[in-house]
């Protein structure tokens, strides 16, 4: 039974892992690629990559914000965890965006990008 509930764990969490983090290796990223931090304002606030634009996933009005982007642009997204820039990245898709990265962590995101972590 163990063994059971440990493959359906390891199945599960698997699931999860490409649905919504990122993956650790180095991203190059170009003078047009856009950041993304999808946290909320307060987030922003406490720490984000240098350059970054704040789309607070959670807000109504993300969608609407997203689509004055422009569809072909190149996109790197990032939130607290990995998590919120995954559930971006997937409305985003819906909407037509297909160059996106998910950058998952903001110091995760740092680390794979080069790009510093500025705060107030």
């Amino acid at each position: 039974m163990k063994k059971l509930l440990a493959t359906l764990a390891l199945i599960a969490g698997a699931g999860l892992g490409l649905a919504g983090c990122a993956t650790t290796e180095p991203v190059d990223i170009s003078a047009d690629t856009v950041i993304i931090d999808v946290r909320t304002p307060g987030e922003f606030a406490s720490g984000h990559l240098e350059g970054a634009v704040n789309i607070d996933v959670q807000s109504p009005d993300f969608a609407a914000q997203v689509m004055e982007l422009d569809k072909d642009g190149e996109y790197f997204i990032y939130c607290r965890s990995g998590n919120r820039s995954g559930q971006a990245i997937s409305q985003m898709d819906k909407m037509g965006f297909t160059d996106m990265t998910n950058g998952g962590g903001v110091q995760e995101a740092s680390d794979r990008s080069g790009i510093d972590i500025v705060t107030p």
